[in-house]
């Protein structure tokens, strides 16, 4: 089976939230001396108003540019996507105790939906001044570590609020020059059993959030997680946007709603259009549901995005890469309630997914790779991105030469580009002005 989601495009614009901006004013920029992680000897690189506009081997065509970086034979690839943070809830673990992350990490996920009830109380406090001030240390240390894209859910329900979206908002239109975030309006304590939610959801559509999330297995019957399912992807269609659910997240072998979501999904016609989060449950269903699940993904153009190291069940990843379903990795959170880590750092993720996933050989490796880099853009649905003609200049530039070595040592970028301006150098910030 082929992994390429159908994609909806429009005039070259991304599908996935609102259309990235390039400065057309942006300096010419080669970048020399590269090492490509799938072609022989060094190259050189030509970018041209934010976008890559040659790449040569060295001793051919001199790519001459306005300013030149020398890669020093380090490793030049794309810009990191992470297709799963929750933003608004990142550095509040120590205002909320243990008990969430206690729940949620013991044996089998038993207790997944106590845990989120337990993370809620903190929601009633929040202040989008608060939220925006955490959101931000987050994506400056994202930006740092080479990230371009992020998928930033955001908590809308009668307890947060619009407090979380409009505190992720804020930061998302700050740091625009240096990296993209996609404002996910999440449902996190449900629907049906939140009365009030679907409007907030609704209210924050119109702010400018730029995703429809949803979390139906949260639901207390199928029936309402049914009814989850269908009210946020109406919500979508009549908002024109793109979907991002979690689903399945607990060890219940029983629970279907990514079922649901590809069902659904399929009947609206939103193929390419909707990732799915997690799906830990799919770890403990038979084989033959399993296979059926897999057709039902294909059918309706989903993607995954795994989070292996927040959980001590995950989606078959391996199972689903074979099945021809692309699959994502995603930090999902920094220091909250339910994981007491993160660095924001997509190169650590992939370093804990080999070992969490047992993908220790060399194509495993470049797989892993792939599943923050090339798999992912492809899952969130971000149609310019690519280290080729045409593409968008969201690139790091490595102190290493190989993949192995860029995973294991999951340092920062010596260099860090978003639109073909240089946002980060050596693990420190180069800021515009306007994000100071």
């Amino acid at each position: 089976m082929s992994s390429d989601l159908p994609q909806r495009t429009s005039a070259g614009v991304d599908r996935a939230g609102s259309p990235p901006s390039i400065e057309p004013d942006s300096p010419s920029l080669t970048i020399r001396n590269a090492t490509l992680r799938h072609g022989e000897g060094l190259h050189q690189i030509r970018i041209d108003s934010g976008r890559v506009t040659g790449i040569v081997p060295e001793g051919d065509t001199q790519l001459d540019g306005e300013t030149e970086i020398d890669a020093e034979c380090g490793l030049v690839t794309e810009a990191f996507v992470n297709g799963h943070l929750h933003l608004c809830k990142v550095y509040t673990l120590d205002q909320l105790g243990d008990a969430a992350l206690k729940d949620y990490h013991a044996a089998g996920m038993g207790g997944a939906m106590s845990a989120i009830e337990a993370a809620a109380a903190i929601k009633k406090d929040y202040r989008a001044e608060r939220v925006a001030e955490n959101a931000a240390r987050a994506v400056e240390r994202a930006i740092v570590y080479g990230t371009g894209y992020i998928r930033a859910f955001a908590d809308t329900d009668t307890s947060a609020r619009l407090e979380g979206v409009k505190g992720v908002m804020a930061v998302r239109d700050r740091y625009r020059d240096s990296i993209r975030i996609d404002v996910v309006a999440f449902p996190q304590d449900g629907l049906i059993r939140d009365p009030g939610a679907e409007q907030l959801v609704r209210e924050a559509l119109k702010l400018g959030a730029d995703v429809v999330g949803g979390i139906p297995w949260i639901e207390f019957t199928d029936a309402d997680a049914h009814a989850h399912v269908e009210r946020m992807c109406e919500l979508a269609r009549e908002y024109d946007r793109d979907i991002s659910m979690l689903v399945d997240d607990a060890g219940d072998a029983g629970l279907r709603t990514l079922e649901l979501l590809a069902t659904k999904v399929a009947e609206i016609g939103w193929q390419g259009r909707v990732t799915a989060q997690h799906a830990r449950a799919m770890q403990l269903y038979a084989e033959p549901y399993f296979r059926k699940l897999c057709a039902l993904l294909q059918r309706a153009g989903i993607g995954v995005v795994s989070d292996p190291h927040t959980g001590p069940l995950h989606a078959r990843v391996r199972d689903l890469l074979a099945a021809g379903i692309p699959v994502a990795l995603g930090q999902d959170d920094v220091f909250d309630a339910y994981y007491p880590f993160g660095r924001n750092n997509m190169l650590e993720v992939a370093f804990l997914a080999a070992h969490l996933l047992w993908m220790t050989s060399p194509q495993e490796i470049e797989t892993l790779y792939d599943m923050i880099t090339v798999h992912a853009a492809r899952v969130v649905g971000l149609d310019e991105y690519g280290l080729r003609p045409g593409g968008r200049a969201d690139l790091v530039i490595h102190p290493v030469s190989r993949v192995d070595h860029a995973l294991a040592e999951h340092a920062p970028p010596r260099v860090v580009l978003h639109g073909g301006r240089v946002v980060a150098r050596d693990g420190s910030l180069v800021l515009a002005e306007a994000q100071r």
